[in-house]
């Protein structure tokens, strides 16, 4: 069994930061791309920011130059350092990763409960 636990989220005024957790337990042989999502009120699910095993990244264009995602192999945790936040970044944050729980199986996906973070203008 594998747990996501988010962490970090709360209520900061627009051009402040936040930095997200979200750290993986349980059964885990191994952890392949991590990823953070975003889903505001009435709007889709979006990605915002995904790193590989071997720390490649990518942003969703929204996030650029201002989100950094990072993670630590030995703590099984990304971060998700946001700077210069809007009104607009307002969203429940979840984290996503693809993880192996034996090496007799391939990589499914596990989901958080998701960290809600508010921006106020």
């Amino acid at each position: 069994q594998v747990q996501l636990v988010e962490s970090g989220g709360g209520l900061v005024q627009a051009g402040g930061s936040l930095r997200l957790s979200c750290a993986a337990s349980g059964s885990i042989f191994s952890i392949n791309t991590m990823r953070w999502y975003r889903q505001a009120p009435g709007k889709q699910r979006e990605l915002v920011a995904t790193i590989t095993s071997g720390g490649n990244t990518n942003y969703a264009d929204s996030v650029k130059i201002r989100f950094t995602i990072s993670r630590d192999n030995a703590k099984n945790t990304v971060y998700l350092q946001m700077n210069s936040l809007k009104a607009e970044d307002t969203a429940l944050y979840y984290c996503n990763a693809d993880i192996r729980t034996s090496s007799k199986f391939s990589a499914n996906g596990y989901w958080g409960q998701g960290t809600q973070v508010n921006v106020s203008s």
